[in-house]
């Protein structure tokens, strides 16, 4: 018998907490399948090279904050003799957390079986780069279609890339010809660009330059160009103009319901009862979408969330652990001031009894 289709309401979704999705460079990089794209001897792989370095030590890509994980970089058109001479050329010290290999299975053929074998070795593992796509490719019968071909080489790794919620970069060629959308100029059908979850190209207007143009196009990630210059001293990509960073702001609401719930300890009821006790002029869908869209800033701060549907009603729990990271330095605003205690014939909810996960991060 066939499965039935897994499905969730549009109603549930917007008010079911999810996983952030995890960046190993924020704003850069995040979990998934992405490809780096580049003429040959373009400088693909000292970029490849230096991205591996920083994200193993925890040092910032360019402005971009990195989250210290191990890396492993397959290497396949060099030797560890060529590894270790531009190890010397980039860097003094480098860390037991970054690991070289120079030869693999293909894809389909082993590969996928090799690198999550590494993983399970090394659990920290946040990065692991290709050089180069073609590699690890196998040979395909003339009579399969290109673009089915292209896309489930890139979908098998992309698997792993998520299950394990890691980054996996493939570094990759471009065609000769030149097109107006860089994504086309990616060598093989667009089912390899359509695969990746970001496609970085980088390019020069004339060989003999060291300016480059790195085009960053993501599902994840804002759409950018940065401008590179590499440095012959220091092997080094260089960025030549400040990157504008986005950052998540942080609506005011979320911060007067961080302060009740620290007060209070728990909250259980439903968003109309908590936009009342907040004395917030927003209707309650909007209050919950605020909620779970900034989980992530609530939980940083030690409040968590809970559900608890009853056949009358669904209503939700909030409760302080006690591990808060918020200080004055971070909160940007001044926070409004508490609402006066609820009487004892308030309809409202009042504040709930902890429930037993509340009960347990209270111990700790």
């Amino acid at each position: 018998m066939k499965e039935k289709l897994q499905t969730m309401d549009a109603q549930t979704l917007m008010t079911t907490p999810m996983e952030p999705l995890k960046f190993i460079i924020d704003g850069f990089i995040p979990q998934g399948l992405h490809i780096l794209a580049g003429s040959p001897k373009i400088g693909k792989s000292w970029l490849s090279l230096w991205i591996c370095l920083q994200v193993s030590k925890g040092e910032k890509v360019w402005e971009f904050e990195t989250r210290k994980s191990e890396v492993l970089y397959l290497c396949l058109e060099d030797s560890f003799a060529r590894i270790q001479s531009r190890l010397f050329e980039i860097t003094d010290d480098a860390p037991p957390t970054l690991h070289f290999a120079i030869m693999s299975d293909s894809i389909g053929n082993g590969l996928e079986n090799q690198i999550e074998d590494f993983i399970k070795a090394h659990p920290d593992t946040g990065l692991i780069v290709i050089d180069t796509l073609q590699k690890v490719r196998k040979t395909v019968s003339s009579n399969v279609n290109p673009y089915a071909a292209d896309y489930d080489d890139i979908n098998a790794l992309k698997q792993i890339a998520d299950k394990y919620k890691i980054a996996i970069i493939l570094v990759h060629h471009l065609r000769k010809t030149t097109d107006a959308d860089p994504l086309n100029m990616i060598s093989g059908t667009s089912g390899i660009a359509g695969g990746a979850d970001t496609n970085f190209i980088l390019q020069k207007e004339k060989r003999t330059e060291r300016t480059a143009t790195l085009v960053c196009s993501g599902r994840d990630i804002e759409g950018r160009e940065l401008f590179l210059e590499f440095n012959k001293d220091s092997f080094v990509w260089e960025l030549r103009e400040p990157i504008e960073i986005q950052k998540l702001v942080i609506p005011d609401e979320i911060f007067l319901l961080s302060d009740y719930i620290k007060s209070v300890g728990t909250f259980t009821g439903t968003a109309t009862e908590l936009a009342e006790i907040l004395k917030l002029e927003l209707r309650p869908a909007v209050l919950k979408k605020k909620i779970i869209k900034h989980m992530e800033q609530l939980s940083k701060n030690g409040i968590r969330y809970s559900e608890n549907r009853t056949f009358e009603r669904r209503e939700f729990s909030l409760c302080y652990d006690g591990n808060d990271d918020m200080t004055v330095s971070t909160s940007p605003i001044e926070l409004p001031s508490l609402p006066s205690a609820l009487s004892a014939a308030s309809n409202l909810a009042t504040v709930a009894p902890c429930l037993p996960l509340c009960a347990i991060l209270n111990e700790r």
